[in-house]
């Protein structure tokens, strides 16, 4: 009886999940969302030692592994990437990468073109989320606190060096928070100033609009394609600090006629019902 009783506890919950992600996309979205979250904990958990062992500590070395373990993690969630743009990348030497930021998603794409040598420029807060926060510094994420102005501008001016010393490149977010409303927020200057400071090139990356799949408020996430394009790089080299705003604002124009051109390609307000 005990037996029959364990066995209907395992049997029950696995006939009800197949009901439960065809019927309710409530349930879709925090099923997808958890096991995310969850599965990239156990990524994170089986890069550390991999990670140590190739490069002793913390490198930007250690972001190859990252990308390999995380590629194959858009697939369970019924994603696919739709990138152009690709000979743009392939610039030699130091340069900075903007691109819009979305949601926890904006990792897979990330991950889905960075090139070697480069990691990301982050909130500090990410540290302290378990092995992803550890793994995270071992890929030598540079972390920034917003909330201190002076502190943020000295980890760029310290990044801006890095750069030039061990040849890396930067990923930044400049809009500086997560954004979901298919537009762009004004761009943060933080990311052109260090461009400028290095004196290397700005490659703008733009992603399409995540709602015609994903709408954290209204509890969707279904299958979808992102569609990626790189841009031309921006140079800086001869530029100065009175020339950040300018090319903040160039940098901002060129990705948002990207996006409000790949809005008009596929409407960025609908949210389509596939599952996988």
């Amino acid at each position: 009886m005990d037996a029959a009783m364990d066995a209907a506890l395992w049997v029950v919950p696995l006939l009800l999940l197949p009901l439960l992600l065809w019927s309710s996309s409530s349930f879709v979205f925090y099923f997808k969302k958890c096991f995310y979250v969850g599965w990239m904990m156990v990524l994170a958990l089986a890069a550390i030692p991999m990670c140590i062992a190739k490069s002793g500590g913390r490198d930007v070395e250690n972001m190859r592994i990252i990308r390999v373990l995380v590629r194959h993690v858009k697939y369970f969630l019924g994603l696919r990437f739709d990138v152009s743009g690709w000979e743009h990348l392939q610039t030699e030497g130091p340069y900075v990468i903007i691109s819009n930021h979305q949601s926890s998603l904006d990792v897979l794409g990330l991950m889905e073109v960075l090139p070697d040598r480069c990691t990301m420029i982050a909130k500090k807060e990410l540290i302290y989320a378990g092995t992803v926060g550890l793994i995270c510094w071992l890929g030598g994420i540079v972390f920034i606190n917003r909330k201190k102005t002076s502190d943020a501008k000295s980890v760029m001016a310290d990044a801006a060096q890095t750069m030039l010393d061990e040849r890396i490149r930067l990923w930044v977010f400049p809009e500086g928070t997560r954004n979901q409303r298919g537009d762009l927020l004004p761009f943060k200057k933080g990311a052109f100033h260090l461009a400028v400071q290095a004196q290397v090139p700005i490659i703008p990356i733009v992603f399409s609009s995540y709602n015609s799949f994903y709408l954290r408020k209204e509890k969707q996430f279904n299958s979808g394609t992102i569609r990626v394009k790189i841009l031309p790089k921006i140079e800086t080299k001869g530029m100065t600090l009175d020339d950040v705003a300018s090319l903040c604002d160039e940098s901002f124009n060129r990705s948002d006629g990207r996006r409000a051109e790949q809005c008009r390609r596929s409407p960025c307000g609908s949210v389509h019902r596939h599952l996988f």
